[in-house]
């Protein structure tokens, strides 16, 4: 049978998309972080279904249980929170399924980032302000980063960068941002976005950090750098722009 690794989306319940709840509402097996996924998710699942919290099992053990559950003929619904394209660990996962034959699909869901975004009510790419979106994080206790890809590299460019899994560094994130956003770059931090608890910080590099910490934020949020988060005056996109010089805002 089929492993479905679905994207849960970044939290609320109705983020989901609608072929990943087709997919949890026939599974009659689901496997979710119990940290991560909405619980009014599992509701979903059919009545009798095997449901797994994954969130103190290792990666063997979660492979075990899908490798389980393919050998007893059933279908998986693997959840993950967000879009399991981004810092999902699905790959690893992947890796181990192809080596035993067993297949699997993915379905997308809402990133966190884009949900982050929705909250604030801001376009990540502005005409004339910003284009370009590095989605990153910061290495910690977590996997090394690849060479390159430290903060003071790829903020050269300026670019609108978010980052997961790096609000509990946020001092060390300032710092090397700072050389080349500058002290008054915009700057907002959403935390369990989409959520009934979610919170918004907004403010600038400098005074970011603080407001993250008198917040007490440490986990489950994504950080936003960039001037497209207070752009105001910027030219109208040509997207839907009919003569050579007119255009019309998107």
């Amino acid at each position: 049978m089929t492993v479905y690794f679905v994207g849960a989306g970044p939290g609320a319940a109705d983020l989901i998309t609608l072929r990943g709840l087709g997919v949890l509402r026939r599974a009659p097996v689901c496997l979710y972080a119990g940290s991560l996924v909405p619980r009014e998710l599992l509701a979903e699942c059919p009545p009798g279904a095997r449901l797994v919290d994954t969130a103190h099992l290792t990666l063997d053990e979660i492979v075990a249980e899908l490798a389980r559950a393919h050998a007893d003929g059933l279908d998986v619904a693997r959840l993950h929170s967000g879009d399991p394209s981004v810092f999902s660990a699905m790959a690893e996962q992947m890796r181990r399924l192809d080596r035993l034959g067993v297949p699997y699909e993915v379905v997308p869901g809402v990133p966190a980032f884009a949900a982050a975004a929705a909250s604030l009510g801001r376009e990540l790419t502005v005409p004339g302000v910003g284009q370009t979106v590095i989605l990153t994080r910061t290495a910690a206790r977590a996997t090394p980063m690849p060479e390159g890809e430290d903060l003071a590299t790829l903020s050269a460019s300026r670019a609108t960068m978010v980052l997961h899994l790096a609000v509990q560094r946020i001092d060390q994130v300032v710092a090397e941002l700072l050389p080349a956003y500058g002290a008054d770059c915009p700057v907002a931090v959403v935390a369990r976005a989409s959520r009934d608890d979610e919170v918004i910080l907004r403010g600038t590099l400098s005074g970011i950090a603080a407001q993250v910490h008198e917040a007490g934020i440490k986990r489950t949020a994504v950080i936003v750098v960039g001037r497209v988060l207070a752009a105001s005056e910027f030219p109208d996109s040509h997207l839907y722009g009919t003569g050579r010089d007119r255009t019309c805002a998107s």
